[in-house]
């Protein structure tokens, strides 16, 4: 099981690895915001990458203000999905029992006939795995992946 779970941890940290950079700079010392993107789990790479709007922004923090708690588990598999991750353009602060962690950047699990979950990682990069209550159709229907 837990190397079920760090395959995943893995694969997160390999989407969030190009984008660690600054926000490509923009005329007039504005930055634009780092794209969201969608990895296929079984094929093993990110397979949709978009433009981070305001929409995405405001599901990202609809999925974080729905937070139930830590998730106590997660299993791997080709059955698994896809991963997002949505970039914030500003810090979100995340509160559950025992938890009170700043994010920048929140990745959603879609499994098929499963609960989706959220990764998260604090400023010191720990990863934390979230239940959550937010209803992901409309983002899944936004992005057009799955």
């Amino acid at each position: 099981m837990k190397a079920k779970i760090m395959i995943l941890l893995a694969l997160a940290f390999c989407m969030l690895l190009p984008n660690m950079a600054a926000a490509h700079p923009r005329a007039e010392g504005t930055t634009l915001p780092k794209p969201v993107q969608a990895f296929d789990v079984a094929a093993g790479k990110v397979v949709k990458t978009v433009p981070n709007s305001k929409q995405y922004q405001d599901y990202a923090r609809s999925w974080l203000a729905s937070v139930t708690g830590l998730s106590p588990q997660v299993e791997a598999n080709e059955k698994c999905g896809y991963v997002y991750r949505i970039p914030l353009t500003e810090t979100a602060s995340v509160k559950t029992t025992g938890l009170n962690v700043q994010v920048t950047d929140v990745f959603l699990f879609y499994c098929p006939n499963k609960p989706a979950l959220l990764l998260i990682f604090d400023e010191n990069r720990k990863p934390y795995l979230l239940q959550f209550k937010a209803d992901i159709q409309p983002f899944l229907k936004t992005i057009a992946i799955p």
